[in-house]
């Protein structure tokens, strides 16, 4: 009886030793995972600022597209005014 005694308290201190060691590999790995965590939400917060960035240019240039188009459109409608002022003087200088 004492011997089997002594055998299950053997294996039970292996067991637990056994679990010890994996109590720490879990331990280690559970602190891995949130160390990447914390690496990843910088890393994303990078990623978001920069796309924020582009944003505010992407609004800026749409901006200034938005204003040549206007000047495209006001010189469509005052070419054919100059272009005919310029005609009429050059005419009048050619018959005077």
């Amino acid at each position: 009886m004492e011997r089997e005694i002594r055998e299950l308290k053997r294996l039970v201190g292996e067991l637990e030793s056994g679990c010890g060691f994996l109590t720490q590999q879990v331990r280690a790995v559970h602190l891995d995972s949130l160390n990447f965590q914390v690496l990843t939400n910088n890393r994303f917060d990078k990623v978001d600022g920069r796309c924020d960035n582009v944003e505010d240019r992407s609004d800026r240039v749409e901006g200034r597209r938005g204003l040549v188009e206007t000047e495209v459109a006001s010189l469509r409608e005052e070419v054919p005014t100059v272009v005919g002022d310029v005609m009429r003087e050059v005419l009048r200088e050619q018959k005077g």
